[in-house]
């Protein structure tokens, strides 16, 4: 009784917490990306949960067919050999789950990392989104603008977001539109998303990178491409121009709020890709000039080592 009387109060709890959650984001997809995973998530747990059914049927079974009985002190049970096709049965059977979940995840890691399908013949819509401590800058290169903390989109048309990140590793994610990719200060890394619902969508940083990463979050803004191309005509005729020392003082600033500018910091700032990428983003022609020399005076150096090793050797 005490034990029927602690699963019914653990039963009565979990309806009590999980009554007051909200839909989980993830599986409440937006876009074609988000609706793959869902998809590869809800299958997943299809399986697991079919695996511990049949874990526990056989549990019980086993319990209730061999549990202990009133046997003579002297009876001795009889000798059985194992089972050549229950043992293959056991084997091949978590072989079979392996290799089924194995090509689930390959085929759908392969589609949210590609343009979704139905979406590779339109243009996609580029957009820098870079990290500081602690928020978010986007950029659109091609409209000449840039927003802090919050980004717009249009529906129906594939986003191409280049990430990198001014600190440390963050990861952007926008669970009803996509899974997370990381942020980093040396490269730059894509995710290609399609919102197909206009709304707004939560978007936040799912790596820890200090103190402040729990408040890194922005929204995403999806609408008509009408109201996309209006709202861009607005911003370039009433936000202010991105400066150089603005840019530099938002870096600064640990939280700031929404902000909206009429042209970008890639100007003055740009991207970790191509020939600004790699440990030398950030610096100035002329340390990267100084950084080439000095790097070729200590390779003459070990040059001359050499030489002089192997003579000595001689």
């Amino acid at each position: 009784m005490k034990r029927k009387g602690l699963l019914l109060a653990v039963f009565s709890a979990l309806v009590l917490l999980l009554s007051g959650c909200s839909s989980l984001m993830v599986l409440n997809p937006k876009g074609p990306v988000a609706k793959t995973q869902s998809n590869v998530i809800i299958f997943s747990i299809i399986v697991m949960a079919l695996v511990l059914l049949v874990v526990y049927v056989l549990y019980i079974y086993m319990l209730t067919k061999y549990r202990a009985s009133k046997a003579a002190p002297d009876y001795e049970p009889p000798h059985e050999e194992g089972n050549k096709w229950l043992e293959i049965t056991w084997i091949a059977i978590p072989v079979i789950i392996v290799a089924v979940l194995s090509v689930v995840t390959v085929r759908s890691t392969y589609a949210v990392e590609t343009v979704p399908a139905g979406y590779e013949d339109q243009k996609p819509l580029v957009i820098y989104a870079a990290s500081s401590n602690w928020k978010w800058h986007f950029s659109y290169p091609e409209e000449g603008i840039e927003t802090v903390n919050y980004v717009n989109i249009p529906v129906n048309r594939p986003i191409e977001f280049r990430l990198y990140s001014y600190g440390p590793i963050t990861s952007f994610w926008v669970p009803q539109l996509g899974g997370q990719k990381y942020a980093m200060s040396d490269m730059v890394t894509k995710l290609n998303l399609v919102a197909e619902h206009p709304g707004s969508f939560m978007g936040k940083n799912s790596n820890f990178s200090g103190e402040g990463f729990a408040h890194m979050e922005f929204e995403v803004y999806a609408t008509s491409t009408k109201e996309f191309e209006e709202w861009i005509d607005e911003v370039k005729m009433t936000a202010s121009d991105l400066t150089e020392e603005k840019f530099q003082s938002l870096l600064d600033a640990d939280h700031v709020g929404r902000e909206t500018f009429t042209s970008t910091h890639l100007e003055f700032s740009p991207a970790p890709e191509g020939e600004h990428a790699g440990h030398n983003h950030g610096s100035t022609d002329e340390e990267s000039t100084e950084m080439d020399h000095s790097e070729m005076d200590h390779s003459e150096m070990d040059h001359s080592e050499m030489e002089h090793s192997e003579h000595n050797h001689e």
